[in-house]
């Protein structure tokens, strides 16, 4: 059914509007760049950058989010983050800053729902076993920014704008940058010398105002969340907290360092930094904190590093999944090189419906196991684990007692 023409006006001209207010520097509607075109547009209802996250939540690398990693696998807590509620904090609160300051918040949204979707199982310890055997099988470094914009671009061809792919792979959460400022140009050339920095181990800033905000939303997401899920799974306890930094515990108005005093530190994380991002950013060329925010923020991390990340509880499984991503690796390539049709990388990759056949034609038997690794949840990624390697067992019609 077709919009009728004074009602698609009158949409239009409220459109208009609302895009009169943004910022200067805000990145416009009407300024999106597809490699393709060849899906149509209808801005009046969905405007590009929308119906970018529109395609990305549908996207089968999306719905796979639900069972990927935050931070602690192998942890039976529903109350803990995982990737799928991350990537949603993210994007509230990168919409919340990018509000203030009169950003594209369909663009923001778009980039924050799509920057972590190239993360493998068991979340950056799968990371670093995947790039280990990237190296080893002459592969470039694995890098999950880059993987996310394989899997939107390549794998399912989900023909997104030049801004959202290159908000999504310069996200880079884990660096402490204490000023953002807008880096390359709007064509695809930059967005590829870009893409080859990054895989050389370099880093690069987005192209957008709007990337920026993602990239210190990612940054500041986790910290207070990850602090409240490593006390609630009891990861680390309060002779943990006793090393908290000092300006974070000023900065925060933590009083005290027992366990009580750390029960809302996500809310008061969140709170104070984005509006001190807010502050130091409006009416600027940059996103950026403030001098004391930005040191606050470094020591966060370091501590999370050091007490949360590389703490031996989390890591007590790190030689059996290193075990595992070696062994299904090399599987996965002698089942391509022996085209076993019934083995999962086919059915569940090379054959499947929502893959892109030009991508099939081109990847190297690696590639492909490289792609179909990233792409599993960690359910998925142990069901294929113990399928390769335990025997099945023959069904007769005497089953015994």
């Amino acid at each position: 059914m077709e919009i009728p023409p004074y009602i698609a006006d009158r949409m239009a001209r409220r459109m208009a509007d609302r895009e009169s207010l943004l910022s200067p520097r805000a990145t416009r509607n009407a300024d999106y760049i597809r490699r393709s075109g060849f899906k149509p547009e209808e801005p009046v209802i969905r405007p590009p950058f929308f119906r970018d996250a529109d395609r990305i939540v549908h996207s089968k690398a999306y719905s796979r989010y639900i069972d990927k990693t935050q931070v602690f696998y192998l942890v039976e807590n529903d109350h803990i983050t995982h990737r799928v509620l991350h990537v949603q904090l993210v994007s509230k609160i990168g919409r919340t800053i990018g509000r203030a300051l009169g950003l594209n918040e369909d663009l923001i949204e778009a980039i924050a729902l799509g920057h972590d979707i190239g993360h493998v199982p068991y979340g950056h310890l799968g990371e670093t076993f995947l790039d280990e055997l990237c190296a080893e099988h002459g592969l470039r470094g694995f890098w999950h920014n880059v993987q996310s914009v394989r899997f939107l671009d390549d794998i399912e061809e989900c023909d997104l704008t030049l801004q959202v792919l290159d908000g999504i792979l310069c996200h880079n959460g884990e660096s402490n940058n204490h000023t953002l400022t807008i880096e390359g140009e709007a064509d695809w050339d930059s967005f590829e010398s870009k893409l080859r920095k990054i895989e050389g181990g370099g880093d690069a800033h987005p192209l957008t105002a709007e990337g920026c905000v993602v990239r210190i939303a990612d940054s500041i997401s986790y910290l207070g969340r990850d602090l409240a899920d490593a006390l609630e799974v009891e990861v680390i306890g309060e002779r943990d907290l006793e090393d908290f930094p000092e300006n974070c515990m000023d900065l925060f108005g933590i009083a005290g360092r027992k366990r009580e005093a750390f029960s809302d530190i996500n809310r008061k994380v969140l709170d104070i930094l984005i509006r001190d991002i807010i502050t130091e950013s409006y009416d600027a060329d940059c996103i950026a904190f403030s001098a004391e925010a930005s040191a606050c923020v470094a020591a966060f991390k370091e501590f999370n590093m050091e007490h949360i990340y590389s703490n031996q509880r989390l890591l007590a499984n790190r030689e059996k999944i290193r075990f595992m991503f070696r062994y299904l690796f090399d599987r996965i390539i002698e089942d391509i090189e022996d085209e076993r049709e019934n083995s999962p990388v086919y059915e569940d990759l090379i054959n499947a419906p929502w893959v892109s056949p030009r991508y099939v034609a081109t990847a190297a038997p690696a590639e492909l196991a490289r792609d179909f690794i990233a792409g599993m949840t960690d359910r998925y990624f142990e069901w294929v684990f113990r399928r390769s390697i335990l025997p099945e067992r023959v069904r007769s019609r005497y089953r015994g007692w």
